[in-house]
C-alpha cells in the first residue's frame, strides 16, 4: 500500500500539486483564473521555459549546463545595444543572438567533450565568464530607449514595434511568446520522442559507453545538446528583452534557478523519471503559478527565493527517493 502511495504521488504529485495551488489561489483572489491573469502567468513561463528546454538537453546527456542565465543576460544586452546603440534591422537583431547561444554552446561542449572539465565546472567558468563580458560590454548599465551615452549625447535608436511585438503583441488571439512556448514545446518533444537524433540522445545519457559500443558519435551527441541548451537560452534572452523593451544586465539570474527546478520538477510528472520537455513544461507552470499567486497576495518579492528553493528541494527529494528505489527493487 506504501509503495503504490509512493509511485502515484511519483507519478502524478506535480499535476496534483498544480491544480491545488491554481484552486487556493483562485479561491483567496477572485481575479487569480481570470483570462488576463492566466495569460500574463502563461507570457511569463514562457521565458523560464525556453531556458529550461535547454538545461533538459543538457540533463538529457547526463550533463548540466549552469551558463543558461548568463547566456540570457548577455543576448538581452545585445539584442539592446544592436536597436537602441546601432540601429540594426530586425534580422540581424535575432540572428546575431542566437549565433551567440551556438557559440557558447560549442564552447560548453569543447570543454566538457574534449577538455573533459566536468560538467558543472565548466559551464560554471563559462557562467562567469559570460556574466563579465556582458557587463564590461554595457560598462554595467542597462539599456534602454534615449539612454544617455557616456559623451553626453542620447542614444540614436530604439526598441522597434516589430521587436516589441514578439514579447508583447497576440497571434490568434494569445500573447506571442506563449504561442511560441507552445510550438517549441510540441517540436521539440516531437524531436526527442520520434526521430533518431533525439533517441541518441537519451541512450548516450543513460550509458555512454553502450552508446558508443552501438557507434553512436557520443561526442558529437553531447556537443549538439549543448548547442541546443546555448540556443534556447538565447531565444528566452531575446523574447526577455522584446518583453520589457529594454536590456537588463542581470536578466538571468532569476531565471537559472526557475528553469532548473522546472526541469526536476518534470522528471516526476506522469512517472517519467528522466528528462523530458512535455514535465519540463508542467514544472515551468508550476513555479509560474506560485510566483504569480504569491505575487498577487503582496508577498515582499525577497521572499520568492525561498519558495523557488523550497521546490527545487523538494522536487529533487521526490526524483532521488523514487530512483533510489527503484534501483533497490
Amino acid at each position: 500500500m506504501k509503495d503504490k502511495l509512493l509511485d502515484y504521488s511519483y507519478k502524478y504529485g506535480a499535476l496534483i500539486i498544480i491544480a491545488a495551488v491554481i484552486i487556493v489561489f483562485s479561491v483567496v483572489n477572485e481575479n487569480f483564473l481570470s483570462y488576463d491573469n492566466m495569460a500574463d502567468i502563461l507570457r511569463s513561463i514562457s521565458i523560464v521555459t525556453f531556458v529550461a528546454i535547454g538545461v533538459t538537453f543538457s540533463q538529457i546527456v547526463d550533463g548540466f549546463d549552469l551558463s543558461v542565465g548568463s547566456t540570457v543576460s548577455l543576448t538581452t544586452v545585445v539584442v539592446a545595444t544592436m536597436m537602441v546603440w546601432y540601429q540594426l534591422p530586425l534580422v540581424l537583431v535575432l540572428t546575431v543572438p542566437l549565433l551567440i547561444g551556438i557559440i557558447i554552446g560549442l564552447l560548453n561542449a569543447f570543454l566538457i567533450v574534449k577538455v573533459r572539465i566536468p560538467d558543472l565546472l565548466a559551464t560554471l567558468a563559462v557562467m562567469y565568464i559570460i556574466g563579465g563580458v556582458h557587463k564590461t560590454y554595457t560598462k554595467g548599465f542597462s539599456i534602454y530607449n534615449n539612454m544617455q551615452m557616456q559623451d553626453g549625447t542620447k542614444a540614436p535608436g530604439k526598441f522597434t514595434e516589430s521587436f516589441l511585438w514578439i514579447g508583447q503583441g497576440k497571434l490568434l488571439g494569445l500573447p506571442v511568446p506563449v504561442v511560441l512556448m507552445i510550438v517549441a514545446v510540441v517540436v521539440v518533444h516531437i524531436f526527442l520522442t520520434y526521430t533518431r537524433w533525439g533517441r541518441q540522445l537519451y541512450v548516450t545519457g543513460g550509458n555512454r559507453e553502450a552508446a558508443r559500443l552501438s557507434g553512436i558519435s557520443v561526442n558529437r551527441v553531447r556537443t549538439l545538446a549543448y548547442v541546443l541548451s546555448g540556443v534556447f537560452a538565447a531565444i528566452g534572452g531575446i523574447l526577455f528583452a522584446a518583453r520589457v523593451g529594454s536590456g537588463q544586465i542581470d536578466a538571468g539570474s532569476p531565471i537559472l534557478m526557475e528553469s532548473v527546478a522546472a526541469v526536476f520538477v518534470g522528471f516526476s510528472v506522469l512517472g517519467a523519471g528522466k528528462p523530458n520537455v512535455i514535465g519540463t513544461f508542467f514544472g515551468a507552470v508550476l513555479i509560474g503559478v506560485l510566483l504569480n499567486g504569491l505575487t498577487m497576495l503582496n508577498l515582499p518579492y525577497y521572499a520568492f527565493d525561498i519558495i523557488k528553493g523550497t521546490v527545487l528541494v523538494l522536487a529533487l527529494a521526490i526524483t532521488f527517493i523514487h530512483m533510489a528505489r527503484r534501483r533497490a527493487s
